[in-house]
C-alpha cells in the first residue's frame, strides 16, 4: 500500500520533532544537591572560573529563592479549581487576537501576591498535539512512582535519583537534540546526541528531558518510572538485564496499559480529564520498539493550566515533588520562543515548550521545520515571576500552517506581560 502511495507521488512526510532547544533548567547552585554535572559548568562560569557568558539576571535565582507561590496561602486555598473569568482581563486578552490565526488557544492566570486572582482564556478546551509539553506528564509520573517507593522520605527519593545511573540502550535512540557532557575533572564540556552506551544518573536523564527537551531522555525516564511501578522496592537494585528481560517478555498490550497508567494516573488525580491531556506513546522509535502507542496524545490550555495550578499549590504528587519539578523547569540559560521576549529578561521563567509538524511536500516542496502545511503545532507553558512581584501562569497553543510562529509567540509574550503588569 505504501509503495503504491509513493509511486503515485503523493508522499507525506511525518516529522514528529519536539522543539529544538538549547534551554537549560534547574538553579545554577544545584550541583551539590543533585549531582547534575552541567550545573557545575554554569556555576563556574558565573564565578568567572571558566570562560563563557554568565546567565542573565532572571536566570540567577538560587535554590532557596525558588518557592511555590500558592502553597499554604489563602489565595492557594481558594484555588482548588480554576477560577471564573475576570471580565476586564478577558477583554484585554481578546484584544490581542484579531490579527492572529484562529487556532490560537490560551489560558492565563494572575496570582500576584497582594492582588486579586484574575483568570482569562480563549478556546482553552481545544485539543492539540502537545509535542514536548507532553514530557511534563512523564516527569509527573516519574515523581509519582518515586513517591510510591519512598512515601515518607523525599531525601531517599533524591538520593536514588542522584546515585542510580542507567544506560540509554536503544530507548534513547533516535533524536537530533544534543545533551551536555561535562567532565568535572578536566572542566571540559561537549554536546552530542545520545548513544546507546551513554550512562547518566536518573537526575541527569530527567534534566536532559526537560532542559534540552531530549526525546531519548524522555523515553528513558518513562522506562524507569515503569520499572519502579513493576519492581517496587526491588527497583533500586535491579540490573539493566532484569529490566530488559521484563520488557522483552511482557505482552506488548500489557506494557502499553502500564505505560499509560504511569503517566496518566497523576493527571487524573488532579481532575485533568483524558480530553484535556493524555500521552499516547514514547518519544523515540527506540522506545516504541518496546512499548506500542495507545490512545494518541492530546493537550489543551485548560489541562496545562490545571497542572501548573496544582504545582504552585504543592498538590503535584506532594509539596516536595512540586517544588523539585518547579526547580527542574527553571530556565538558567538560553531562552527561546515565548520565553525569549525581552520583557521577561529579568524575570524568573519556568518553562516547557514543544512543537509537532507534518509536511505534505507534494503540495509544498519547500515545507520545512516548524512550517508544516498539514499540522504545525507550537505550544508553551510558562510561569513568570517578576522582581516587582507580578506572577502569572500561561498555557499557549497554536496550529498555524505554513509558518514558523516563533516570532508571533515571542511578540505575544510581550503583549501578555504588559497586560499582566
Amino acid at each position: 500500500m505504501m509503495n503504491q502511495f509513493i509511486k503515485s507521488n503523493l508522499i507525506l512526510f511525518f516529522i514528529l520533532i519536539s522543539i529544538l532547544s538549547e534551554t537549560t533548567a534547574y538553579p545554577i547552585d544545584g550541583y551539590g544537591l543533585t549531582g547534575i554535572r552541567r550545573l557545575l559548568y554554569l556555576e563556574l562560569i558565573l564565578k568567572g572560573e571558566l570562560p563563557g557568558t554568565p546567565a542573565i539576571k532572571g536566570a540567577q535565582k538560587t535554590l532557596e529563592q525558588l518557592k511555590l507561590n500558592l502553597y499554604q496561602t489563602p489565595k492557594g486555598d481558594s484555588l482548588k479549581t480554576l477560577p471564573t473569568i475576570d471580565p476586564a482581563l478577558q477583554k484585554s486578552l481578546n484584544a490581542l487576537f484579531p490579527n492572529l490565526d484562529e487556532s490560537y488557544s490560551i489560558s492565563v492566570m494572575d496570582i500576584t501576591p497582594g492582588k486579586p486572582i484574575r483568570y482569562a482564556a480563549r478556546k482553552e478546551d481545544r485539543g492539540f498535539q502537545p509535542g514536548s509539553v507532553g514530557k511534563l506528564a512523564v516527569i509527573s509520573g516519574f515523581f509519582c512512582e518515586l513517591s510510591n517507593l519512598f512515601p515518607d522520605s523525599f531525601e531517599q527519593r533524591r538520593e536514588l535519583m542522584k546515585s542510580k545511573f542507567v544506560r540509554s540502550g536503544k530507548w534513547g535512540l533516535y533524536d537530533e537534540h544534543t545533551v551536555p557532557f561535562f567532565d568535572t575533572e578536566t572542566k571540559k564540556l561537549a554536546k552530542r546526541r545520545v548513544q546507546a552506551g551513554d550512562v547518566f544518573s536518573l537526575y541527569e536523564w530527567v534534566d536532559h528531558m526537560v532542559s534540552v527537551s531530549n526525546n531519548g531522555a524522555a523515553s528513558i525516564v518513562w522506562r524507569e518510572a515503569i520499572l519502579m511501578r513493576v519492581f517496587g522496592e526491588k527497583y533500586p537494585t535491579i540490573t539493566e538485564e532484569e529490566g530488559e528481560n521484563y520488557f522483552k517478555t511482557t505482552p506488548k498490550a500489557e506494557l502499553a496499559d502500564i505505560a499509560n497508567s504511569v503517566v496518566h494516573d497523576p493527571l487524573r488525580s488532579l481532575d485533568i480529564t483524558e480530553d484535556e491531556w493524555r500521552l499516547g506513546q514514547l518519544f523515540t522509535s527506540g522506545g516504541t520498539g518496546y512499548i506500542p502507542g495507545k490512545g494518541g496524545s492530546i493537550g489543551s490550555p485548560r489541562g496545562f493550566m490545571k497542572w501548573m495550578l496544582a504545582l504552585e499549590r504543592g498538590d503535584l504528587i506532594d509539596v516536595e515533588s512540586s517544588l523539585e519539578i518547579k526547580r527542574l523547569l527553571y530556565m538558567t540559560d538560553r531562552r527561546i520562543r515565548y520565553a525569549s521576549n525581552a520583557s521577561l529578561k529579568d524575570a524568573a521563567v519556568y518553562f516547557k515548550s514543544g512543537s509537532l509538524y507534518k509536511c505534505d511536500r507534494t503540495t509544498m516542496p519547500d515545507c520545512g521545520k516548524y512550517m508544516g502545511n498539514v499540522q504545525n503545532f507550537m505550544n508553551s507553558v510558562a510561569i513568570i515571576e517578576h522582581e516587582d512581584g507580578t506572577t502569572y501562569l500561561v498555557a499557549l497553543m497554536s496550529n498555524v500552517l505554513k509558518k514558523n510562529s516563533n516570532i508571533d509567540h515571542n511578540a505575544l509574550a510581550g503583549r501578555i506581560d504588559k497586560i499582566m503588569r
